[in-house]
């Protein structure tokens, strides 16, 4: 019996050791699904939007649900620490490991969780400390594991938040390239009412890459997936969203001079929707409504048309191909992470965030300093 709570230690010991390499150094998607991060972090999302849905729709539940990404982490730390404390004692207490304590002398599995414990940490109370050889080795073994431990923690925070931050200055450039919230519907109006709608391929560059670097970051850190952006009329999936509506369109316009780009950008974007559905484990929901229908594609053609851009034959049959190979994966991980998902068009000109200011809906004067700023070619 002694041998197998020693077994049994050194299992769950190992299934934290792997788990914690996976999830903070291995730089690829881990495929199988037995993880303790995934397991931890299906549990605790299914709770936290259980407990969201308590709280009326808006800006409480909203607030809510945007602490879960930084609260989980030193959620799933805790898990990590307690699995591996739990581990050791649980080896000590198979064993036997003689303890010097002068306020007890039977020693209960909760008197090795708690010698454990501060030899982990290294509190260095003193109070209880191994007396043979084996013990004080293993005891040192989990100091030393322990003081990395903790070290891993400390560069961890910090490699988030960056990859964070990059994600979301990308995000917020589309505040004026698109509206509050984005659309592509508004983005590609601003561009032809600037008269710079042929010269889009920069912009389309600028989001490959943002759509590649969310694809790395993302498949690294999947913990990422729960932060949520500053405003609560933006976010990732939103953005990557508007950006393959974007490319969609372009490709099924068939303009020779932005075609090529679309593509690029469309397959990447498309490329990270896929894989980061995959690591959330949901299955692909299609929207329950058409996101562009003919009353909403009516009104886009006719605001294009007005800045002097017209559709070719057949745009519109293509756009809904090209629609179905990424609309069910975006739809998917914005109910999955209780997003909502931006409409191709907007139903009224969106007030953007920049315009708005506290204690009105939308500062005076600025509409026409967007319109000066849209055409400014450098803005974009």
């Amino acid at each position: 019996m002694a041998w197998l709570g020693v077994a049994a230690a050194a299992v769950l010991i190992w299934i934290v050791f792997v788990d914690a390499f996976e999830a903070v150094i291995l730089p690829r998607r881990v495929r199988h699904g037995y993880r303790l991060a995934s397991l931890f972090y299906g549990t605790a999302w299914f709770l936290w939007t259980t407990l969201g849905r308590l709280l009326p729709a808006g800006r409480w539940r909203s607030g809510l649900l945007s602490t879960f990404g930084p609260l989980s982490l030193f959620g799933l730390i805790g898990v990590w620490a307690a699995g591996l404390i739990t581990g050791f004692a649980l080896m000590h207490w198979s064993l036997g490991t003689p303890l010097s304590a002068s306020h007890a002398t039977d020693h209960g599995l909760g008197h090795y969780l708690y010698f454990s414990g501060t030899t982990f940490f290294t509190l260095g109370y003193g109070d209880v400390v191994p007396t043979d050889g084996f013990g004080k080795a293993l005891s040192v073994a989990e100091a030393g594991i322990g003081f990395g431990f903790l070290a891993l923690v400390i560069s961890y925070l910090p490699v988030l938040h960056q990859a964070f931050s990059r994600r979301e200055i990308t995000i917020s450039l589309l505040d004026a390239r698109a509206g509050s919230p984005p659309s592509a519907g508004e983005l590609l109006r601003r561009r032809a009412d600037a008269g710079n709608l042929a010269s889009i391929e920069p912009l389309l560059v600028e989001w490959e890459r943002w759509a590649a670097e969310l694809l790395e970051s993302h498949l690294s850190f999947p913990v990422l997936r729960f932060y949520r952006s500053q405003h609560d009329n933006q976010s990732w999936v939103g953005a990557l969203t508007v950006i393959l509506d974007t490319s969609a369109y372009l490709i099924a316009k068939g303009d020779a001079t932005d075609g090529h780009q679309a593509r690029l950008t469309f397959a990447m974007a498309r490329h990270a929707a896929v894989d980061l559905l995959l690591v959330s484990q949901t299955p692909l929901r299609p929207p329950e409504s058409d996101r562009l229908p003919a009353a909403d594609l009516a009104r886009f053609q006719e605001s294009l048309a007005a800045c002097g851009v017209h559709d070719e034959p057949g745009t519109f049959k293509t756009l809904t191909e090209l629609r179905g190979l990424y609309e069910p994966f975006v739809n998917a991980l914005a109910i999955h992470l209780q997003l909502t998902l931006p409409p191709y068009v907007a139903a009224n000109r969106p007030v953007d965030n920049w315009q708005t200011s506290p204690g009105m809906e939308r500062s005076p004067g600025l509409s026409d300093l967007q319109a000066a700023g849209a055409r400014d070619e450098h803005s974009f």
